[in-house]
């Protein structure tokens, strides 16, 4: 296995570049069986499901670890994956373990967000590539980490915006940057859900199997609250989630950021309330409009109701391009090219399994990212499609809507790095971490 890992080591060059002189195929032959990748779950809640089928046979991964801090959630996969795998992967609680074992050449990370991040930096220190989850980071400094850490290991950072990898997608996007619809000058990304009452948090005892340390990890420490392990700690403050733009703004915002072809932003407004059930346990915004302006004139629309089930652009979720000679309607399912009358000229389906607001899950668009992924460890793929720095970027726009939602007033921004000028609101730019835990290169 020593010899193995040595290989992919010395023939992967940063994020994917070739060694040897040779080419992207001539590469694949070369590797044959020993390209095989070992794998670890970071996380094993409602995205792991989105990487099993990576694990069979045409993809030549092995699942050396399955990591979570609740041991139901580990069971499970375990249950899952019984009649998949022939072997038996390790079982544990700390992620520290895994990352001290020199054969795990790639990490999963499917954790809460504050611990995106953090997990991804020591992972990459200790020589591991990583697939992180979106959102990447927790707060924009830790975004700064992440690309930072890349380029000082030169490793693989692929985030989970699994858009990226969809063939109806890239076509489509493709044909809106040659031209397809005129000049692009606007997008909105929107976001629709039923969200119901979120209980309130009552101080109890953490579930027996739950270790409460490591699931806190970098988070400031507290007392355990009912509930707050499970999907529900998105909603009870700032300490672990980023709300729903965080959570579900990152895939719409990144396809209207990569249609429109812009980075930064020097205009950020927002409004944005919780506007349901006034007395449960949900504590931040449930519903946001949010507006990016971009110094040439192009601007991005965020339209987010966690909580009110309204399709009010047809679909549960998506995002609209505007061009001065037509528009696009594009979702996980589907893109409808339309000319500037508003007369559909063409509408390609996916074909795939994955859509709609459900939770967690994957399909078909995550396997081809996670594919992608693997790919470019190897360096037979062709480009990767999520490299960190790029999808930092789009997370980084949710990052300044949350902030702008926070101190309740507009944002001016530098364009060329995305650093806000308000000094109060740069104040949230990083985050209070238990102490050691800070993360650092």
């Amino acid at each position: 296995m020593g010899s193995r890992r040595d290989f992919i080591k010395k023939t992967t060059l940063g994020a994917g570049g070739l060694a040897l002189g040779l080419s992207a195929k001539s590469y694949g032959r070369v590797l044959g069986a020993n390209d095989r990748i070992r794998v670890a779950f970071m996380g094993c809640g409602r995205r792991v499901g989105a990487y099993y089928e990576s694990l069979e046979d045409p993809y030549n991964t092995e699942l050396a670890y399955i990591c979570d801090v609740k041991k139901s959630q580990r069971d499970k996969v375990a249950e899952d994956l019984k009649d998949q795998l022939s072997y038996t992967p390790q079982m544990t609680d700390d992620i520290r373990e895994v990352l001290d074992d020199p054969e795990v050449d790639a990490i999963f990370n499917a954790t809460p967000d504050h611990w995106h991040a953090p997990g991804a930096l020591m992972a990459m220190k200790a020589g591991k590539h990583v697939y992180v989850e979106k959102p990447c980071s927790h707060n924009p400094q830790e975004s700064e980490l992440l690309i930072a850490a890349q380029e000082k290991f030169g490793k693989v950072v692929q985030m989970g915006n699994q858009q990226r990898s969809a063939a109806h997608t890239t076509e489509i996007i493709d044909e809106i940057h040659n031209g397809r619809i005129g000049d692009v000058y606007k997008a909105v990304a929107f976001y629709s859900n039923r969200r119901g009452e979120v209980t309130n948090r009552v101080p109890q005892d953490p579930p027996s199997d739950l270790n409460w340390e490591l699931f806190q990890g970098p988070a400031p420490r507290e007392a355990y609250h009912h509930n707050t392990w499970d999907y529900n700690w998105h909603w009870y403050g700032w300490k672990w989630g980023t709300a729903e733009t965080g959570n579900n703004a990152t895939h719409e915002v990144d396809i209207a950021r990569w249609a429109l072809q812009v980075d930064y932003p020097e205009q950020v407004y927002v409004d944005a309330a919780k506007q349901h059930f006034p007395d449960d346990g949900w504590t931040m915004y449930d519903t946001m409009y949010a507006t990016f302006e971009f110094p040439d004139g192009k601007v991005i629309n965020w339209d987010g109701k966690s909580r009110n089930g309204l399709n009010t652009y047809g679909a549960g979720r998506g995002t609209i391009i505007y061009g001065t000679e037509g528009s696009v309607f594009v979702n996980r399912s589907v893109y409808r090219l339309y000319d500037r009358d508003g007369e559909l000229v063409r509408e390609q389906s996916s074909g795939g399994s994955e859509q709609g607001t459900a939770l967690g899950g994957g399909g078909s668009m995550s396997t081809q990212h996670v594919v992608n992924f693997l790919d470019t460890i190897r360096g037979t793929a062709e480009q990767q499609n999520s490299p960190i720095d790029e999808g930092a970027k789009s997370v980084h726009m949710c990052h300044l809507a949350n902030i702008a939602y926070r101190v309740n007033k507009p944002l001016e921004t530098d364009p060329s790095t995305g650093r806000i000028y308000d000094r109060e609101a740069m104040g949230l730019w990083g985050r209070e971490y238990e102490p050691g835990w800070e993360p650092k290169l």
